[in-house]
């Protein structure tokens, strides 16, 4: 009789947490907002200039590594 008193009282908490009007409910977190924005902006700029990022990165790590 215990465990059904508790579901009960486990479902009622349940169902009045759904009904009320959270301020929070279904909002996307600033952090998610940011992290899909920079990853459409990183895109956006290595879809055009792959070919001229990879060769300068290869250029600075050849200046680097290359020895006098």
């Amino acid at each position: 009789m215990r465990a059904y008193a508790f579901l009960l009282t486990a479902l009622a908490v349940l169902a009045a947490r759904l009904r009320e009007d959270d301020p929070e409910r279904g909002d996307v977190p600033g952090w998610v907002m940011i992290t899909v924005m920079t990853a459409a902006l990183v895109l956006a700029i290595l879809v055009p200039f792959r070919a001229a990022i990879v060769e300068a990165v290869s250029n600075a790590l050849e200046s680097v590594t290359s020895a006098p």
